[in-house]
């Protein structure tokens, strides 16, 4: 599966770096306005700072999680994510909050599907908005009603499982548990699901989801600015949402290739030249990873986690901690 992730990583970097011109690239990097640089930095940093609240908000109802904590073992996943391929960090950053804060490993990587789904509703609500106010290419217009129906059909998911869970509770005993493991451990990992749904603190999680994307689109927009590219801060929803859509899946570490791809693809809705998209793909990438590189690596020296530890546990936790269940 890593290998996959560094094969998938080449090819997008063959394509992107294909009749790139170095020589242009400096000349342009030369021009930048690195006010706008380091405003974008702060966006981008700001934006996970975000991501640490909103799990904070919905681990409430398990504990009361410290925010510097959550913070802090976001910063450590991140760092993760550019160190390892196939994205470890949600891994490791629950195993972390877990850890330290004594909730069930189940309930914590619960909250991090939550926190997913929740990102993919924002996600695909976004492109429905761009979709009508841009004027966008038949090919994303495509996309954005494909990602739609799909996040339709999940919502309606999690809505009838709620449903059933709100039924399903005024039953559920400790005997019931016991007719089976399996269907216990389904229903407690659904009980813990459902009192992150309902919990009074999902609703400021939910702000929390809504700034967390509206900083990184202020980064990336303004990384746009300090390089040239004087677009609007609807392009900038789409290039990010285009870039976020393509990094999801597991690659290589960092994102390294799928970013630099999906960023040069997102430009080409807005008929930005390759070279340039390709120089502004490899320079925000370095712009905006730098700052994780070491807040990362001093949160997970904060943690009490070497390189080493954190590959030992990143790689024990699915045999040893998540079949136990919430």
């Amino acid at each position: 599966m890593a290998l996959l992730g560094y094969a998938v990583a080449i090819v997008c970097l063959a394509w992107v770096l294909h009749d790139f011109h170095i020589v242009r690239a400096l000349h342009e990097v030369a021009k930048v306005d690195w006010r706008w640089v380091l405003l974008g930095m702060a966006f981008d940093v700001v934006s996970y700072g975000i991501q640490g609240l909103r799990w904070k908000l919905l681990l409430t109802p398990f504990a009361r999680v410290r925010l510097s904590r959550s913070i802090r073992a976001v910063y450590a996943g991140l760092f993760a994510n550019l160190v390892f391929p196939l994205r470890p960090g949600e891994i490791l950053r629950s195993y972390l909050i877990a850890n330290s804060e004594g909730i069930k490993v189940g309930r914590v990587l619960g909250s991090v599907g939550v926190e997913r789904f929740m990102d993919l509703v924002i996600a695909t609500a976004s492109l429905a908005v761009v979709s009508l106010v841009v004027e966008p290419r038949r090919r994303f217009r495509h996309v954005a009603d494909t990602l739609a129906i799909v996040t339709l059909v999940l919502l309606a998911i999690v809505v009838a499982l709620v449903f059933y869970l709100e039924a399903k509770l005024e039953t559920f005993t400790e005997s019931t548990e016991r007719e089976g493991r399996l269907r216990g451990r389904t229903l407690a990992a659904l009980t813990a699901l459902h009192a992150m749904g309902t919990a009074p603190s999902f609703y400021p999680a939910v702000l929390a989801s809504l700034a967390m994307p509206a900083c990184q689109i202020l980064a990336i927009w303004a990384m746009m600015h300090s390089y040239g590219l004087h677009l609007s801060f609807l392009a900038a929803v789409v290039v990010l949402l285009v870039i976020n859509l393509g990094v999801s899946l597991p690659n290589a570490p960092a994102n390294l290739g799928s970013y630099q791809f999906f960023c040069v693809l997102g430009l080409s809705v807005f008929r930005i030249e390759k070279t340039t998209a390709a120089g502004f793909s490899i320079f925000a990438f370095l712009a905006l990873t730098i700052p994780f590189v070491f807040l990362g690596f001093a949160a997970l020296l904060r943690s009490g986690l070497s390189l080493r530890s954190m590959r030992e546990k990143v790689g024990a936790m699915p045999r040893h901690t998540l079949p136990r269940g919430a």
